[in-house]
C-alpha cells in the first residue's frame, strides 16, 4: 500500500457469539408473546443491542498497519520477531494474530503477542525440517471487539519475509581461491576486506567469526571480542547450476530434492558474494534461465528471486542443450557447481556435456536415500534388504558420476562438511 492512500473498506463479520445473542433475544421475544408479558422484551433489548454497538465502537474500514519483521536463528532455529503499529482509532489489544508457518517449516510453540495500546509486538518460533529458501507471507491481521461479537480483516503493509536455512559450513566457504576467467575491458583487480591475506586492522567480533578469527591479546586488552581483518584481492568467479528436470524418483521427491538444492545454492551465493567474487546461476528446465556473472547485493537478489523461482520441469531437455547454452552467458574455465540428484541417465551425462564445453564441474548431488528411506516401515527381513540395495544403487550413481568429474554425495542434509573440503582442494579446480 502506498503512502497517502486509503486502505479499502472490507465487510464487517459477525462472530458466532453474536448470533447466539441474537437467538437468545428472538427466544425472549417469544416468550413475551407466549406470556404475554413485556418483561422478557426489556430483557431483550440488551441482546439485540450488543451487536450494532460493538460495531459502532470499532473503526468503519479495514485497519491499516504499518511495521518490520525480521528472521532470527541459527542452522533448523527460525526465530521471527516483529512489531506492527495500528491507527489512532485501533487499539492494537483488539488485533488477533494468525501467522501459519510456509511450506518448509512447521511451528514449534504458538505465537508469543506482547500487546500495547499503540502496537502489537509478536514473536513466531518454527523450525525447518531441512534446509529451505522460503518467503512467507505477511500474517493474517483481524480486528476484534473486546466483547467478540464483531471482527474486520486488516490491511498490512508488511512486505514477505525471506527464510533462508542452510548448513553452517557454508559460511567460510568464501575462504576458497576460484579462479579468474576472462576479465572485462579495463577491468583492475580489486582490493577488499576478507577472511584471510595481509593484516588490515581489527573490528568488533560478530557472531559468525570463528574463534581463529579472533583477536584474543587485543580482546583481553579491550574487554570485548575483537576480530582480525585482512585485505585481500577479489576472488574468482564461481557458476552454479541448478538442474530442475523432472526424475523416476516421483514428484515429490524432486520438489523436496529441488528445495534442498535451492537452499544450498543459495548458501554457496551469499557466501562467495560476501567476498566479492562473482557469482553466476543457471537454472536448466526447458531452456536455461541464466543470471550472468556479477557481485554485490542486486546480484545476490537476482540470485534469491532465480532459485524462488525455480521448480521441478516435467521437460526432458537434453543435457546438451542446457551446455551450449551455457557458452552464451558464461566464459569457459570458471568454477561450476552442478546441483543434480543425478538419479537418472539423462541427469548424469549433463556433467560430460558441461567438461566438452570448457566448464570445470563438481556436482553436489541431495541424495535420495533419507527420502527413500521414510516410508512405511517393512518386515525387518525385507527392510534391511531395501536399504542395501537403495545403497548400492546409490554408490552405482555416484561412481558413474566420478569417471567425469567430483560428485559429493549429500546425505546428511544439515551438513556440507565434505563438499567445502573438497572445494579448497585446488585439483577440483582444474578437472576439466
Amino acid at each position: 500500500m502506498s503512502p497517502g492512500t486509503r486502505p479499502a473498506p472490507t465487510r464487517l463479520r459477525w462472530r458466532p457469539r453474536a448470533y447466539l445473542l441474537w437467538a437468545g433475544a428472538a427466544g425472549l421475544l417469544l416468550a413475551a408473546v407466549a406470556e404475554r408479558d413485556p418483561v422478557p422484551i426489556f430483557l431483550a433489548i440488551p441482546f439485540l443491542l450488543a451487536g450494532p454497538a460493538a460495531a459502532l465502537a470499532g473503526p468503519r474500514e479495514s485497519p491499516a498497519l504499518g511495521g518490520h519483521w525480521e528472521a532470527e536463528g541459527s542452522a533448523a532455529e527460525v526465530v521471527v520477531s516483529g512489531t506492527l503499529r495500528a491507527a489512532e482509532r485501533v487499539d492494537a489489544r483488539d488485533l488477533v494474530l494468525a501467522a501459519p508457518a510456509p511450506p518448509g517449516l512447521t511451528e514449534v510453540a504458538p505465537p508469543v503477542l506482547d500487546r500495547a495500546p499503540g502496537e502489537l509486538r509478536f514473536r513466531l518460533r518454527w523450525q525447518a525440517r531441512e534446509p529451505t529458501i522460503v518467503v512467507a507471507p505477511p500474517p493474517e491481521i483481524v480486528w476484534r471487539d473486546a466483547t467478540g461479537l464483531v471482527e474486520r480483516s486488516a490491511t498490512l503493509d508488511l512486505p514477505p519475509l525471506i527464510v533462508e536455512r542452510y548448513p553452517p559450513e557454508l559460511l567460510g566457504i568464501g575462504a576458497v581461491r576460484l579462479r579468474r576467467t576472462t576479465s572485462l575491458p579495463g577491468e583492475s583487480i580489486a582490493r577488499t576486506i576478507g577472511v584471510a591475506g595481509e593484516f588490515h586492522g581489527i573490528r568488533e567480533a560478530v557472531a559468525d567469526d570463528p574463534p581463529r578469527r579472533i583477536n584474543w591479546p587485543a580482546s583481553a586488552r579491550q574487554g570485548r571480542l575483537l576480530a582480525n581483518e585482512f585485505q585481500v584481492e577479489r576472488t574468482g568467479d564461481v557458476l552454479l547450476v541448478l538442474d530442475t528436470r523432472m526424475s523416476s524418483l516421483g514428484p515429490a521427491a524432486d520438489a523436496r530434492l529441488l528445495a534442498l538444492s535451492r537452499a544450498a545454492a543459495a548458501g554457496i551465493s551469499n557466501a562467495f558474494l560476501r567476498v566479492k567474487a562473482r557469482v553466476g546461476l543457471a537454472v536448466f528446465a526447458e531452456f536455461v534461465t541464466a543470471v550472468p556473472l556479477a557481485t554485490g547485493r542486486r546480484q545476490q537478489m537476482r540470485i534469491r528471486s532465480a532459485l524462488l523461482g525455480a521448480h521441478p520441469d516435467s521437460s526432458d531437455a537434453p543435457s546438451e542443450r542446457c551446455a551450449i547454452a551455457l557458452r552464451r552467458y558464461f566464459p569457459p574455465g570458471v568454477t561450476t557447481i552442478l546441483l543434480s540428484t543425478l538419479a537418472d541417465e539423462n541427469r548424469a551425462d549433463l556433467v560430460p556435456h558441461l567438461r566438452r564445453r570448457g566448464f570445470p564441474v563438481l556436482t553436489l548431488s541431495p541424495s535420495p536415500l533419507p527420502l527413500t528411506l521414510e516410508g512405511p516401515p517393512l518386515p525387518t527381513a525385507d527392510e534391511a534388504l531395501v536399504v542395501r540395495l537403495t545403497r548400492l544403487v546409490r554408490r552405482e550413481q555416484i561412481a558413474r558420476a566420478w569417471e567425469e568429474a567430483p560428485a559429493i554425495d549429500w546425505d546428511d542434509f544439515w551438513s556440507l562438511g565434505r563438499f567445502v573440503d573438497f572445494l579448497r582442494r585446488p585439483d577440483v579446480r582444474r578437472v576439466g
